[in-house]
């Protein structure tokens, strides 16, 4: 037979094993959240590159294109952080250091934004 104290160790130990774990998973929840925090308010407080596209340097045929006010160079570089291909497409053509074209064929984010079908 089982001495008592043995008997309790295990129980006890059955008992407290899904507090640690979830306790943990609390934690790492935790510093998750606070580096989310830092990350979104790092990208708000960087001073944009580029505020519009440049203007052509000759006029087009077509009717001249008006600059977008709805995009801005603001740091963001990946596909993760656009919100449409239509964002994506700004920053690919305006802002440096993008990392959108993985393929370099000019469209960005094909897989997650821009859904581009390519056949052979």
């Amino acid at each position: 037979m089982e001495s008592l104290h043995s008997l309790t160790s295990k129980e006890g130990e059955t008992v407290f094993r899904p507090v640690i774990y979830l306790l943990i998973a609390l934690a790492a929840w935790t510093v998750y959240s606070r580096y989310e925090q830092q990350q979104a308010a790092s990208l708000r407080d960087s001073e944009p590159v580029l505020s519009e596209p440049e203007p052509p340097e000759a006029p087009e045929a077509a009717a001249p294109s008006a600059p977008n006010p709805l995009f801005k160079c603001d740091g963001r570089t990946h596909c993760s952080q656009m919100t449409s291909c239509k964002e994506a497409k700004f920053f690919l053509k305006n802002c440096p250091d993008t990392k959108m074209d993985g393929d370099n064929d000019g469209v960005p984010c094909e897989r997650q934004l821009c859904n581009v079908n390519k056949r052979p």
